[in-house]
């Protein structure tokens, strides 16, 4: 997972073409630190995507923007439009993740 370090390098992932997920999390995120363990298997099973972790205390304007109010939560980016999200205040699991990934891939990807 790709951790950036400003929001140049941020803003770099948003219309380079990749499919990206951002996952938007806090350290002091109890649901955040329980599917933090399993992220690594949620790439490994999802090679298309490209995993970009965003603080969202640190990126708060962002999360505004992009209307983040309950973390954790997962935005896909293809060629800078948004394709899917999985935002609310609830728990993930492993298996909801994977499950919303395999939904976006069947979508096809931007034109």
């Amino acid at each position: 997972m790709i951790v950036p370090v400003n929001i140049e390098e941020l803003a770099s992932y948003v219309n380079d073409g990749e499919k990206t997920v951002f996952f938007f999390t806090a350290d002091w995120c109890g649901d955040c630190r329980f599917i933090k363990p399993f992220l690594p298997e949620i790439e490994a099973e999802n090679l298309d995507y490209r995993f970009i972790q965003v603080d969202r205390d640190a990126y708060l304007d962002l999360a505004k923007e992009w209307d983040i109010y309950g973390i954790p939560s997962l935005v896909v980016l293809e060629k800078g439009q948004e394709i899917g999200r999985l935002v609310n205040r609830e728990r993930k699991t492993k298996g909801q993740i994977n499950e919303f990934l395999a939904s976006i891939r069947e979508k096809g990807s931007v034109k």
